[in-house]
């Protein structure tokens, strides 16, 4: 009797313990389904092995981490995109000037899509001025701001609304016989000038910007006060507001951080928000990726800020995507893309125009991109890259659109 009771004991430990194993696996697999996306996770991770690469940069040998592309399922070329309206890549050269050029040719494709004639636009008459203000607000500030080099999408629209936009064909920024954008003798002379007036507290606001144009004037040229548009004189301003007619108070700014209230509006915390635009909404990670493909599936393009110094983003492959042996894809998540952004290995690179879109059933999504930034212009396809739809959701920071691409979106603020 003692024996049998011991056994039914054992028996009924074992059904209990096999069923508590049961739910916890059930359990499990309901939450890993809860986390793993719509496209099978095996989708991107064929083959993804850690190289290293050996390049001469600057006369210096140096040996970086890279990914073998060799095993990743890519489109065969841009043809195989989906895309909207833009003009052709150009290269930004040496400058720093890419949330300029990605914001304009944003711009162009939106003149396009509004029916209106297609023009190439100045991005040099836009980064004239940005000095311009940086160098005032520098004054203001009695030397503490930001007079780096980059800047963001949304000073384009504020420079606009101030100094009015011109045609390439107007202001190129390029001196008589140079071929080549080289804004670096232009950075250091006027960095030399701001710091020696930072040491002799010298802040006369008229007299300082006044020298500050004199240098932009020597190496970039003196921008036009008047152009001539089919015969009529007219000033930038008077250009933008009558002939262009870009509705810059309809453009708006997302990112996606834990360091603001969702769906709320704030700072982007990077240094090239120099001037500290508080205008950005701030939406959780599936809100922010679902509104970039949402966007450019209704025909939008989209200007995306983000970091593209990485080992799985390559103009040599023309791709970007994150390898598994970076993150696998079932944990790119607002946390994991919350920590790169926090211990700065997500920074705010590079801005470029996402112009189209790829889809395939059981398969990663795929982004064209136009891209001005010379590393685009080492693969096949010159000035772009396809970015799979995880390295947008990891490393993709901030995006400026039209209002009409989102507005389910923006009604959730409105609501709020």
């Amino acid at each position: 009797m003692k024996k049998a009771t011991l056994l039914t004991a054992a028996l009924l430990g074992l059904f209990l313990i096999s069923g508590l194993i049961s739910c916890r696996e059930r359990q499990s697999a309901a939450a890993q389904e809860k986390r793993t996306p719509a496209t099978p996770r095996a989708a991107f991770e064929e083959k993804d092995e850690a190289i290293y690469k050996t390049q001469i940069r600057n006369g210096k040998e140096e040996t970086e981490l890279s990914l073998d592309f060799s095993g990743v399922k890519r489109p065969a070329s841009p043809e195989e995109f989906t895309k909207s309206f833009y003009w052709p890549p150009i290269q930004q050269n040496k400058t720093d000037a890419c949330w300029c050029f990605a914001t304009i040719s944003l711009f162009e494709a939106e003149r396009h899509r509004l029916g209106k004639p297609d023009v190439k636009l100045s991005e040099m008459h836009t980064v004239y001025w940005e000095f311009v203000e940086k160098a005032r607000q520098f004054v203001k500030d009695r030397g503490s701001s930001d007079v780096r080099r980059g800047s963001e999408p949304n000073a384009v629209i504020a420079r606009m609304k101030q100094y009015g936009a011109v045609r390439e064909s107007d202001y190129t920024g390029l001196l008589l016989g140079k071929r080549e954008h080289d804004h670096n003798p232009l950075y250091q002379e006027l960095f030399n000038y701001l710091q020696s007036c930072k040491k002799k507290n010298f802040w006369n606001e008229k007299k300082i910007l006044a020298r500050v144009m004199l240098i932009l004037d020597k190496h970039l040229g003196k921008p036009p006060t008047k152009i001539n548009v089919d015969g009529t004189m007219m000033t930038p301003k008077e250009y933008l507001d009558k002939i262009l007619q870009i509705p810059l108070d309809d453009y708006v700014c997302f990112i996606s951080f834990k360091y603001l209230p969702f769906f709320a509006k704030g700072d982007y915390r990077v240094p090239d928000n120099w001037f500290h635009g508080r205008d950005y909404f701030n939406v959780p990670l599936d809100e922010f990726y679902g509104a970039i493909l949402g966007a450019v599936k209704r025909g939008f393009t989209v200007a995306v800020a983000g970091d593209i110094s990485e080992p799985g983003n390559s103009g040599e492959n023309n791709l970007a995507i994150i390898p598994s042996f970076d993150i696998p894809y079932a944990h790119v998540d607002q946390d994991s893309r919350e920590f790169r952004f926090d211990n700065k290995t997500s920074t705010d690179d590079h801005t470029l125009h996402l112009v189209g879109y790829k889809e395939t059933p059981g398969e990663p999504t795929w982004f064209l991109i136009k891209d001005s930034w010379e590393t685009a212009y080492r693969g096949q396809f010159k000035g772009f890259f396809f970015y799979r739809e995880d390295y947008i959701k990891l490393k993709t920071l901030a995006f400026l659109v039209h209002k009409d691409a989102v507005p389910e979106l923006l009604g959730k603020f409105s609501q709020k």
